[in-house]
């Protein structure tokens, strides 16, 4: 057994988890509680690796970050090497890649806590944040569920492959079919 492979694994997950959680949760929960006209907007980029399939996703990601990119370029000049093919890149690929599976189930969580609860917290005087962590984070069936349940299945997203990446092997659809059972007659954020 490679312990590399292995290594690499469980460090790619336990940052691509902990990223996830302090950049998906507060893009679901601006997504869910905005009224901004152009939020459509947002939501169509964070889901836009839905769409994408994978090969292109990285291709673009490949030119967003070449040495030849404003990017590439300040990462170059910031830590002295090229952002393309190293673990810093494999872990913002990672991020970018599994980012909808982070922020629309925490969207979905947000938008199922109850209006007057929050409406009850901000009546008492609690601060947005005191009310994210004691209201909306709080509810049992909500966001910290969530959280915990996504970072489960993003590490069950990343694995090594034994062939080495040369065979063709069943992709992982868990996300995208937890994803669509979640959002089945409900919006991108998991309103109506």
């Amino acid at each position: 057994m490679d312990l590399q492979a292995l290594w690499l694994t469980i460090r790619l997950a336990t940052l691509v988890a902990l990223a996830l959680l302090g950049l998906g949760l507060p893009v679901a929960y601006w997504i869910t509680y905005s009224r901004w006209r152009w939020k459509f907007l947002v939501e169509a980029v964070v889901a836009l690796p839905l769409v994408l399939p994978p090969t292109v996703l990285g291709f673009y990601v490949l030119i967003a970050l070449g040495p030849r990119s404003p990017v590439g370029r300040w990462w170059q000049v910031f830590t002295g090497h090229t952002l393309v093919f190293t673990f810093e890149g494999l872990l913002l690929g990672s991020i970018l890649y599994s980012l909808p599976f982070a922020v629309q189930p925490f969207a979905a969580a947000f938008a199922g806590v109850d209006s007057r609860l929050l409406a009850a917290s901000a009546t008492l005087g609690a601060s947005r944040w005191r009310t994210f962590l004691r209201v909306i984070l709080s509810k049992r069936d909500g966001a910290r569920d969530r959280c915990g349940s996504e970072l489960r299945a993003h590490a069950g997203r990343i694995r090594p492959r034994p062939d080495g990446g040369r065979e063709h092997s069943r992709r992982d659809t868990n996300g995208f079919h937890r994803y669509l059972r979640q959002s089945a007659g409900r919006g991108l954020c998991g309103r109506e």
